[in-house]
């Protein structure tokens, strides 16, 4: 099975307020400071250094949390602290032979390991998650409402630990940490009033004496498969909803990232969520492919890459399973020459290079009508003011990418383009930090006169880079969007209320933003991604992710008094 590379939305944090030094960044392709193929002044990104009365120093990194505090946690003697299971209630050692690290991709440290769960103790969550269903599918509702307020408000609580801790494992900025946290806060909300939203139907009186009414059940053990790009999000997208709805729920967090999820964890048993009805497995393939096949998980949820996707779709639904899968995306902005300019340029920075390009709602790709040249001069200029540090640093505004394998993708995938004949106008691939020459760091990359054939468009290249293409009209630019094969969102910047309704009714994308770059729903609504972009029929959260964790009963009853009738094999009509 392929690697897991994953991809998902919040907005960028500010620019930074001060001036730091810039760093020399050269092209690795000349012996030039970066500089515009048009011949602008060098414009060189900078990264921050922290100063003191004495001189330089190291910004300081957040510290893994308290291993002697967490209970997820262990720490043996001669190796880093390990992540436990949790299973039954309990977090408990693994007995696997095999560890991962989870490294700090600013530092390369090491933060702690996660064991790759072995089949006895997969096949003990799963169990621990059935024999809990039961009573749990019993509770009600309004129980299961009250366990979610209090779940949201120790959430709120301890969001800056959440975030110190996301910040160490996956390297963004404490404040688009913070965004991580509360955006899956937001769907913790929206559960606590599962009781509406769970709601069924009744017609009375169908036809003489007799009712009709639909109710919505639990489903039983379900599972969520996470990506690394939001380590709180995307499970508290998942588990919340489901456990709320009377399910069990099995999580298998990022390999690279579990810390969060299992923080997460902590906090819902503390909220009052009983023993069974969260269990935490970790591991790559051979866990995921074992959610695939137990028949006792009746639904699985996954966020990550196609190639992943595509594999969990197919192996699942065979089995009987129902799945939804959001994976890749190409995200598209149309500009029009009539768009209010300072905006629309901020839009186009903030959605990016915010989270280092590492979301599946990244604006990655901007088509202008007339030509991008025009907005060249100061979209590089406000990339370029843009601070690539330590995510810990209070004016970082970009952090580093997960793993140097992720790194190498991108300045790839960069280098390609450039070799078809884009034109590169700020390039960021050779860009050091210091006190951190080991970090993952891409700063912001613009790639100009892009074209559809070329691989770096093709392909989602998750990383801080913009590429820039030309359109002749606004139906030229349509059909760009739609012929490409993804479709999670795209956005259009006008004055036009004519142009946009257009847009709006003509573009192949299931999230579509009108002078709004990350076109993410709030919870209420649900993430509706489409084409290669989503597989199943169901998207996460809002209804059709009460739906998803839900099946409906339908039931028809007649009351009446009983008096001598004849047997009728004639089909049973609503006539008289």
């Amino acid at each position: 099975m392929p690697t897991l590379h994953d991809t998902p939305a919040t907005n960028m944090s500010p620019l930074a307020a001060t001036t730091p030094p810039r760093l020399h960044c050269p092209n690795p392709k000349s012996n030039h400071r970066i500089a515009t193929s048009s011949g602008r002044s060098n414009l060189m990104l900078r990264a921050v250094l922290s100063r003191s009365a004495s001189g330089l120093r190291r910004s300081p990194m957040a510290a893994p949390l308290s291993t002697a505090a967490a209970g997820w946690l262990s720490e043996p003697a001669s190796s880093p602290p390990r992540v436990r299971l949790l299973i039954g209630g309990e977090f408990v050692e693994s007995r696997a032979t095999e560890y991962v690290d989870v490294t700090n991709p600013a530092t390369q440290d090491v933060v702690s390991q996660i064991p790759l769960t072995t089949a006895d103790e997969f096949k003990a969550a799963v169990d621990a998650a059935r024999t809990a269903f039961p009573g749990w599918r019993n509770t009600p509702v309004t129980t299961r409402q009250r366990i979610m307020f209090k779940y949201q408000e120790l959430i709120r609580a301890n969001m800056d630990k959440l975030a110190e801790n996301i910040t160490t494992e996956q390297g963004k900025t404490l404040k688009d940490a913070w965004g991580d946290v509360f955006r899956g806060l937001e769907v913790v909300e929206h559960a606590c009033g599962m009781g509406s939203l769970q709601m069924g139907e009744y017609v009375s009186n169908v036809s003489h004496g007799i009712d009709t009414f639909s109710i919505r059940e639990p489903l039983g053990v379900c599972a969520g498969i996470c990506p690394f790009n939001f380590p709180a999000m995307i499970p508290l997208w998942m588990f919340p909803i489901a456990v709320t709805c009377g399910n069990t729920f099995v999580l298998k967090p990022s390999e690279k990232d579990p810390g969060a999820a299992m923080m997460l964890a902590e906090l819902a048993m503390e909220a009052g969520l009983p023993k069974g009805v969260l269990n935490i497995v970790h591991g790559t393939h051979d866990v995921v492919n074992n959610i695939c096949d137990d028949e006792a998980i009746k639904a699985v949820s996954f966020v990550g890459s196609n190639t992943a996707g595509m594999h969990i779709y197919s192996r699942a639904s065979a089995k009987g399973k129902r799945v939804q899968c959001n994976m890749g995306a190409k995200n598209h902005a149309i500009i029009l020459p009539d768009a209010d300019r300072d905006a629309t340029l901020n839009a186009l920075i903030a959605a990016g290079f915010g989270a280092a390009g590492q979301r599946c709602m990244a604006l990655s790709t901007a088509v202008f009508v007339g030509g991008s040249e025009p907005w060249e001069d100061e979209l590089v200029k406000r990339a370029n003011s843009l601070v690539v540090n330590s995510g810990a640093a209070n004016d970082a505004d970009l952090g580093p990418v997960i793993s140097r394998q992720a790194k190498d993708r991108i300045c790839k995938l960069v280098q390609s383009g450039i070799d078809t004949g884009a034109r590169i106008v700020l390039d960021g691939r050779e860009i050091v930090v210091p006190h951190f020459e080991d970090g993952n760091f891409v700063g912001p990359t613009v790639l100009a006169d892009v074209k559809s054939d070329m691989d770096c468009y093709k392909e989602e290249i998750f990383g801080p880079v913009l590429l820039l293409m030309k359109a002749e009209s606004l139906d030229d630019a349509i059909q760009i969007v739609n012929r490409n094969k993804y479709g999670n969102g795209a956005s259009i910047f006008t004055t036009s209320g004519v142009s946009a309704r257009k847009f709006q009714s003509d573009i192949e994308a299931g999230q579509v933003g009108i002078n709004v770059p990350i076109p993410v729903p709030l919870p209420f609504f649900s993430f509706t991604g489409s084409k290669a972009s989503f597989a199943g029929d169901l998207n996460f959260y809002g209804k059709a992710g009460v739906q998803f964790f839900t099946q409906i009963k339908t039931i028809t009853q007649q009351w009446k008094e009983s008096s001598p009738q004849r047997v009728s094999l004639s089909m049973p009509t609503s006539q008289k």
